[in-house]
């Protein structure tokens, strides 16, 4: 189907999506598609989201056929197993640091007799499809995918034993919370944070993994595409509307300041007409 996650991962070449945390709507799922985007990025660490809102974002982009990876708040075997059982098909988990932690992922993620996951069949994970439970459980192990995300110096210290793990399908780099994992919050320039990414790279190339960052600008994108990046999330829905939004307000109001645009008279919907004056009256007669 066109939303299942894993074919789009395992295809070769550079992917876009776009992140979702706020606006969780019966139409963002149109919306993303015909605005180009190939996966979304689901998150309920940094947003409200509940599985409630988890389990119904899901239909919105199944029924607009768009991919989605969801982030869950913790490792918790209660947090991976219901966004699994309520559709999830991609699963990222914050603040990876060990392959010993990403190895206990993939079991609490995988059925049986690759992991320890709970049956609950013929519910949103299969599409309320009813299946002999073998076929199903097959089909799952084979439909759920990891998003590794490194974004600690622990995380990026282990990052090749991480990568080298069956079930490890993508090596995902939180910048934000790297940076500040490293004692440098927000200096993106500082070399011992392009160190890091270049270590993530290097392991997720040698181990055939793809390699995801959230990007927010068009020439960091492509400066991220050279470097090796096939996984790229174009943007988030809040940040990128309050940044339209000001574009658009900010040009307004400069071009009005600087005598490019005329400000015209409010009109009201009970003004009355102006009267024409009795000259112009009389040189129409």
């Amino acid at each position: 189907m066109s939303w299942d996650l894993g074919p789009l991962l395992d295809r070769q070449g550079l992917l876009i999506g776009h992140y979702v945390g706020e606006f969780v709507t019966p139409g963002i799922g149109h919306i993303c598609k015909e605005a180009g985007a190939e996966f979304v990025f689901l998150d309920m660490e940094h947003s409200g989201n509940s599985f409630d809102t988890i389990n119904r974002g899901l239909r919105y982009f199944e029924a607009a056929g768009l991919p989605v990876m969801v982030r869950v708040p913790s490792d918790s075997y209660d947090h991976i197993a219901r966004a699994l059982d309520v559709g999830a098909e991609g699963i990222i988990v914050p603040m990876l640091g060990s392959a010993a932690q990403a190895s206990a992922i993939i079991e609490k993620m995988k059925y049986t007799p690759t992991g320890s996951r709970g049956l609950g069949l013929g519910l949103g994970n299969d599409r309320y499809r009813m299946m002999p439970a073998a076929d199903a459980l097959k089909a799952a192990n084979e439909r759920t995918r990891f998003v590794a995300l490194i974004e600690t110096v622990d995380g990026v210290a282990n990052v090749e034993e991480i990568a080298a793990l069956d079930g490890v399908d993508v090596l995902w780099v939180g910048h934000a919370d790297l940076t500040a994992s490293m004692g440098i919050p927000g200096q993106y320039d500082h070399p011992d944070y392009k160190n890091a990414l270049a270590r993530v790279v290097k392991a997720g190339k040698k181990n055939g993994k793809r390699l995801g960052r959230l990007v927010t600008d068009v020439p960091g994108a492509l400066a991220e595409v050279e470097e090796g990046w096939d996984t790229l999330c174009y943007h988030g829905d809040a940040w990128l509307l309050q940044v339209a939004i000001r574009q658009g307000i900010d040009a307004i109001r400069g071009g009005v300041r600087a005598g490019a645009g005329k400000v015209a008279p409010a009109v009201t919907a009970n003004a009355a007409p102006k009267k024409k004056s009795k000259a112009k009256a009389r040189s129409k007669s």
